[in-house]
């Protein structure tokens, strides 16, 4: 530990929690701070706010359809390969996150720079309420179609309000204890939807179940179905957000078993069986759609069928409204550089939604989120680099001590625009291949280039608060801004302000004359180390 120099105050330290900061986690989840060790999950709750991720037509209509087109040994290869990327991958980043503690934007801070990591909240923010969008509606037409008698949009609004006050209480405080008592009825459910199938239609041969004809995909039939998996990376973005709650003595259970492959075979493979076998059932296996499934369930099983598919889609839209607010709390604070609290953020998702469900977004919701997915897709493999390649004892994420934009940032963009032009004009190719080939460029360009990143990414500055603590996890820094202490893991000096005081990321992230500071403080130290000699240097 090294006394902070003459110039500079010193730092208010504390080593205990400061209450209004634990007030103000209840709802905000250190959204836009980095999460301290008092704050982390238990291997249970933390597993049962992940599995609301686990329920979805989504995930059942996507099986089928996928057999649809090349049959149900070639589709379940697939989901098996899927099953295992995925839970390679989630494992990989979930220790890297419960690590660092880190939100997707604060990881993106390192990758990208202070200004281009701007664009991955806003992606991740636009892509979760996409699937928020999907999920309400089905849950609105499922009502909609058992009840009548109302304007489907007063059920959209249903069902957007429904559940906006699961989300406002963190995963802590709320979302664990919802979706624990969710899960059984969800897995019991379909089961029992099997069990009627099975009694009241012939389902032989679902299994070997193949189409009549063989399209064109430009891919093996199993390839062709591990690639479409490949389209939902945007899990690994979820993952990201959820696993910097665990803790880090739990690192290698929830890799292996919440963000892990165990996650993967009840979501993947779990779902896509069931997905299979309840559209053979229902004769959907050449036109399989979300609204043939819904109105299956609903018609087999009446008032049963639609609270199963509530809570199919209630549960993982908490996830959805979840990612999509936090994200919004950072995208909102870095846009109009005037923070917004969780409630309020929740509030402007569920408008939003709302706002998208009376438009006909269906209609383009997929080649939306086929654009978003090449973004997401080059992202997951930048991060996949940055992992495996960060040698730093400590990750450098504080907006005033890296550069605005990194080399890493340009290789983002380009390549996902790649995807992106691939996707459009490469035909059937394109379609199949555009995810996987942008995966394998931007991690390709981005390993090549990562020590020359790593190197001119971090501004050349003095007066660092985790050299002036013994310990960066445990000691808590008082913020000359907002007056709340935070972990000094987080906290820099503030060279706008006479005597540097300390200032926290989240008020750091909206003080343009801090960030303005911090330029000019490395432009001063670059000029002068350059005008130094070799003779002059220190030995």
């Amino acid at each position: 530990m090294s006394a902070p120099g003459r110039d500079l105050v010193p730092l208010e330290i504390s080593y205990t929690d400061d209450p209004r900061v634990v007030k103000e986690a209840a709802t905000e989840d250190y959204t836009t701070h980095v999460v301290p060790y008092s704050w982390r999950s238990s291997k249970k709750s933390l597993s049962m706010s992940w599995s609301s991720l686990v329920s979805g037509i989504f995930y059942l209509v996507t099986a089928a359809t996928i057999a649809s087109v090349v049959g149900t040994v070639d589709t379940l290869i697939g989901i098996v390969l899927a099953c295992t990327a995925f839970g390679v991958l989630g494992h990989v980043i979930s220790k890297y996150s419960a690590q660092t503690g880190l939100t997707v934007a604060l990881i993106s801070q390192r990758l990208f720079g202070a200004s281009g990591s701007i664009v991955a909240p806003l992606i991740l923010t636009a892509t979760a309420m996409y699937y928020a969008v999907f999920e309400s509606t089905m849950i609105a037409h499922a009502f909609d179609s058992y009840f009548g008698g109302l304007d489907i949009r007063v059920w959209y609004a249903v069902a957007v309000l429904m559940n906006l006050p699961l989300v406002m209480g963190g995963i802590r405080r709320w979302m664990d204890k919802y979706n624990a008592l969710l899960l059984p009825i969800y897995w019991a459910g379909l089961i029992i939807v099997v069990a009627m199938a099975a009694a009241r239609f012939d389902t032989a041969g679902w299994l070997t179940h193949m189409p009549s004809s063989a399209p064109d995909l430009n891919a093996p039939g199993w390839l062709y179905a591990f690639f479409v998996y490949l389209g939902v990376l945007v899990l690994m973005m979820f993952t990201v957000d959820f696993a910097r709650f665990g803790k880090v003595e739990d690192a290698k259970f929830n890799g292996v078993v919440t963000f892990g492959p165990v996650f993967y075979a009840f979501c993947y493979l779990g779902n896509g069986l069931l997905g299979i076998y309840i559209a053979y059932a229902a004769g959907l296996s050449g036109e399989v759609s979300t609204a043939g499934i819904v109105n299956f369930i609903v018609t087999l099983m009446g008032g049963w069928g639609l609270i199963l598919v509530w809570v199919t889609q209630a549960r993982i839209n908490t996830a959805n409204f979840y990612v999509a607010s936090t994200n919004m709390e950072d995208l909102w604070a870095r846009l109009f550089r005037h923070k917004i609290s969780r409630v309020g953020a929740v509030m402007v998702c569920g408008v939003i939604v709302y706002a998208c469900m009376l438009t006909d977004v269906l209609s383009y919701l997929f080649v939306a989120l086929a654009w978003q997915g090449a973004f997401i897709a080059s992202w997951v493999a930048i991060m996949l680099i940055h992992v495996i390649r960060a040698k730093e004892e400590l990750t450098e994420f504080r907006t005033g001590r890296l550069a605005s934009f990194s080399a890493g940032a340009w290789i983002w963009i380009g390549s996902s625009l790649f995807g992106v032009l691939f996707y459009e004009y490469g035909g059937s190719a394109g379609i199949v291949w555009s995810t996987p080939v942008t995966f394998i460029i931007s991690g390709f360009l981005y390993a090549m280039t990562y020590e020359v990143q790593r190197r001119k990414i971090l501004l050349q500055r003095a007066g660092d608060p985790r050299n002036e603590v013994n310990n960066v996890w445990e000691a808590r820094v008082k913020c000359h801004v907002c007056d709340h202490s935070y972990i000094a893991i987080e906290m820099d000096r503030d060279p706008s302000t006479e005597g540097s005081p300390a200032i926290c990321l989240a008020c750091s992230r909206i003080n343009l004359s801090y960030r303005r500071a911090c330029i000019a403080e490395h432009e001063r130290t670059v000029i002068g180390r350059a005008s130094t000699t070799p003779a002059e240097l220190p030995t």
